[in-house]
């Protein structure tokens, strides 16, 4: 557990929770899943004695309940966000891809192994993969528990400590968080990039299925990779549905603890940030939305252009049969037993015959062709 008291122009860590309230300044609590998991009743006495606010029971089962939807709720004493966030490389900690919303259990990891080897997801979707993140809004703390490995906060974290080694005086290459509020949109902010950063290999790998969806030289064979992609697609819209819900309630938090008098210059800061945190989920829901929307035209596409091809196939054939029906005609003629026939035994029968076939095609396909039922594709295109 990393503790770090945050003031206007300084940044201390501290090994313990101190056993006041800071006057000056904020603290930062961070905590891990199974740090909180090991003792939940030790770890809550202590948040109690280090900020004067009791956790509730509910707020510590949804903190250790690794299928978590995105969610906030608030308090009297505190305001509680839950926000998933991409996994490291996809893989790690005991999130999976998202959970239902009505989600109560962490389903067993097995079971989740196990579907995942059987469902071959493409590298640019098993990428979101999610784990949540919990941040308790405090007066003068922020309270984060998160998976073991989380790169936003590391990183966070690591700027913090970059900044314990400095002097009061000297010039900071970062400003400081202000204020536990805005420590909590500036990591959520750095989250929700990481979600805007996928948007370029999923289109390129959307794209490239389409093109082998509409190339006529082999069979499209994807299918279950393409469905999968779907319901990653679908997961990752109600994903961001979810969150963009969490932010617009945490946004009315904000609006709701102000004193109604007069809005802050710091208060105007925070609805600013996290309006542009909403923005950039709206932006990935839109372009979730979007791919979605170009799977379905694509297969669309693919199967018009299977029937249109299927139906070229048709034509070719009917035509080819409708060539031969009167030719078959004229040889079930001559090839039935009567003794007299006319031109059996003429020399030139075989030769009338043939010609009068001949004549036969050369009639019926000027017919088709004044029809119009001969015209290539390329006359079709034209």
């Amino acid at each position: 557990m990393d503790i770090f008291l945050i003031s206007d122009n300084h940044v201390s860590q501290s090994l313990e929770l101190p056993d006041v309230v800071p006057l000056k300044g904020f603290l930062w609590i961070d905590a891990t899943h199974e740090e909180v998991a090991a003792d939940p009743e030790a770890w809550r006495n202590a948040i109690e004695r280090a900020t004067g606010v009791q956790i509730y029971d509910p707020h510590m089962t949804d903190t250790l309940n690794p299928n978590h939807p995105s969610y906030f709720d608030s308090t009297q004493d505190y305001g509680m966000v839950v926000f998933r966030k991409l996994m490291l490389n996809g893989a790690g900690g005991n999130g999976n891809s998202q959970a239902p919303a009505n989600a109560e259990a962490a389903a067993p990891a097995p079971a989740a192994e196990s579907d995942s080897s059987k469902r071959k997801i493409p590298a640019a979707l098993s990428k979101l993969a999610t784990q949540p993140v919990t941040f308790l809004i405090m007066d003068h703390a922020l309270v984060t528990v998160h998976e073991r490995y989380s790169r936003t906060i590391d990183a966070t974290r690591t700027r913090l400590l970059e900044l314990c080694n400095k002097t009061e005086k000297t010039p900071h290459a970062i400003r400081l968080p202000a204020s536990p509020e805005d420590l909590l949109l500036r990591l959520i902010n750095a989250m929700v990039d990481q979600y805007l950063d996928l948007r370029q290999p999923l289109t390129t790998q959307l794209d490239r299925w389409q093109r082998a969806l509409l190339d006529p030289r082999r069979p499209f064979k994807d299918w279950m990779a393409l469905l999968d992609a779907r319901i990653e697609l679908r997961k990752l819209e109600n994903l961001c549905e979810e969150q963009h819900d969490a932010m617009q309630e945490l946004r009315d938090y904000f609006v709701d603890i102000d004193d109604g008098i007069e809005i802050s210059r710091a208060k105007d800061l925070l609805l600013v940030r996290i309006n542009d945190v909403m923005e950039h989920i709206t932006r990935v829901l839109n372009h979730a939305r979007r791919l979605e929307s170009s799977i379905e035209s694509a297969v669309q596409i693919h199967f018009s252009a299977v029937a249109h091809r299927t139906n070229e196939i048709m034509r070719t054939l009917t035509v080819i049969t409708a060539l031969f029906m009167p030719l078959t005609l004229i040889t079930g003629i001559f090839g039935m037993n009567f003794e007299v026939m006319p031109l059996l035994k003429n020399a030139l029968g075989f030769w009338l015959t043939m010609g009068s076939m001949a004549l036969v095609i050369v009639v019926m396909l000027v017919f088709f062709q004044r029809r119009r039922y001969l015209e290539s594709q390329a006359l079709d295109r034209r």
